[in-house]
């Protein structure tokens, strides 16, 4: 090393000395008769020098096996790391256990409560005509399809159901899912791809939220139920903006938002969506079978032609009280899903007893209208009941059969906000046997929504099961939340 140091210095400066001889003024070379300028010989050197070191070969010191005894050395000091990350203290969650149909009434951990935690809003669940239909289609078809749709899992009964439900809600064609939540998040992905644009409200629910995820969509947000923050939003991205008018663009909503209880004012959307050429996605699993004067949803509530939406989703487990999810609209739009909707082509089909159900469910709301007026009454007992409770308030449509309360003075602190909430729906269970459930979000859940108790109202509500519920509310909020009102 100390002989190589000498050269590498005299190799040094004889280079440089070439280098300045050749990039003097008017240095020149000759090289086979040609005359060249000095700096393109140096820089020619320098060309030769890299690609020289670039191609020789490293040096690698041999590697020196391991013995066995090191290899079971480092076996027994490897840890593997967890499948998933521990569970918090806290965190777990100790869910009640029914033992009876989730009626009004139900049996919860062996004793019986009034049931304000199933959207069962009907009341359907029990319902002697829909259980005869089960029977009959269980002992017609069996309990299950054991194939997708597009091969051999469609059954006749699948078929009368989407006719039945295109023919109630006055659209072309409809086409079943075999999942509720599974609907909105295949129907989104099915029609918006990657550039597309989507403008959805922040308040929206997992499945949708999933749905955005998964169709790679340019996704923004507006303001929860502002058409002032959607007109904004919207005047934003087409301003101006000619690619805009070349992609396609969706406005997503709920008609009744599950993390609030707000009701999505469709006229003013539609007219937005006319003004701005979008197209509107409406999902309607809390707001089928509940709103308009003959249930038919959002679009009879606010008179609105149901043309003018161009693609609404719903599950079937709410009013329904059944399983299973549906999209309806133009006949293009449902055939589009039997060849690119993930939920409809790669699943097993709906079990056809619960299509059964879901039939007649639609058949008992055409022949007893009277059940809406039984659960719009017991929605405005409700609130007139709940209005004065101790350091909640509500915060939902008047309309809206998810009765939302949230805390009137947050403690600034989402996890103190929900466990005094917890504390509540613990109590009330417990103390008076009322069965009432907080809108605790998982990790996936991106909803930015202040948290609340959600209780759900049904038709088959009595008088004295509200009474019930909203003296227990009032007692037991009183008593926890006695330090922040």
């Amino acid at each position: 090393m100390d002989m190589a140091l000498p050269v590498v210095n005299a190799t040094a400066a004889v280079l440089a000395r070439v280098s300045a001889a050749f990039n003097a003024p008017l240095a020149r070379t000759v090289v086979f008769g040609v005359h060249i300028d000095g700096h393109l010989v140096v820089e020619g050197l320098l060309i030769a020098v890299i690609v020289f070191q670039l191609t020789r070969k490293s040096y690698k010191p041999p590697k020196k096996p391991l013995t066995e005894k090191e290899i079971d050395e480092l076996c027994d000091e490897w840890e593997p790391e967890p499948l998933c990350p521990p569970i918090k203290e806290g965190a777990r969650i100790d869910t009640p256990m029914l033992e009876s149909a989730a009626g009004p009434h139900t049996i919860v951990d062996g004793k019986e409560v009034v049931n304000f935690a199933s959207a069962n809003y009907l009341g359907l669940i029990g319902n002697e005509k829909i259980i005869d239909s089960c029977v009959g289609s269980l002992e017609k078809y069996g309990v299950g399809s054991c194939g997708p749709r597009g091969f051999y899992g469609t059954i006749d009964v699948h078929l009368d159901c989407e006719a039945k439900i295109a023919k109630f809600l006055g659209t072309p064609d409809s086409i079943l899912y075999s999942y509720g939540i599974s609907t909105i998040f295949s129907v989104i992905p099915a029609f918006c791809k990657k550039g597309d644009i989507i403008v959805a409200d922040e308040g929206v629910h997992w499945a949708v939220q999933n749905g955005l995820h998964l169709s790679r969509s340019t996704v923004v947000y507006f303001k929860h139920n502002d058409m002032a923050s959607l007109a904004s939003t919207l005047e934003k991205l087409t301003r101006g903006n000619k690619r805009a008018e070349k992609i396609r663009r969706y406005i997503v909503v709920e008609s009744i938002y599950q993390n609030s209880g707000q009701i999505a004012p469709l006229d003013e959307i539609v007219r937005l969506k006319e003004k701005y050429r979008f197209r509107v996605i409406l999902e309607e699993s809390h707001s089928f079978g509940v709103l308009g004067k003959s249930g038919r949803g959002l679009a009879e509530h606010y008179g609105v032609p149901i043309e003018k939406i161009d693609i609404i989703t719903a599950g079937m487990g709410n009013a329904l009280a059944t399983d299973g999810g549906f999209c309806t609209g133009s006949v293009r739009v449902v055939d589009h899903q039997r060849l690119s909707s993930s939920g409809y082509v790669f699943s097993a089909s709906l079990p056809p007893y619960l299509a059964s159900a879901a039939v007649s469910a639609v058949n008992y709301l055409e022949e007893n209208p009277s059940v809406l007026a039984n659960l719009r009454s017991n929605i405005a007992l409700l609130h007139k009941e709940l209005s004065d409770t101790p350091g909640l308030e509500i915060s939902s449509h008047v309309l809206s059969p998810i009765v939302f309360l949230k805390l009137k003075k947050s403690t600034g602190s989402p996890t103190t906000d929900l466990d005094l909430l917890e504390t509540i729906a613990e109590r009330v269970l417990k103390e008076d046997s009322v069965f009432i459930v907080t809108s605790k979000k998982s990790n996936l859940d991106r909803c930015k929504l202040p948290i609340g108790i959600r209780l759900f109202v049904s038709a088959g509500h009595t008088e004295s099961d509200i009474s019930t519920l909203s003296s227990s509310l009032k007692r037991v909020s009183a008593s926890v939340l006695s330090d922040h009102f």
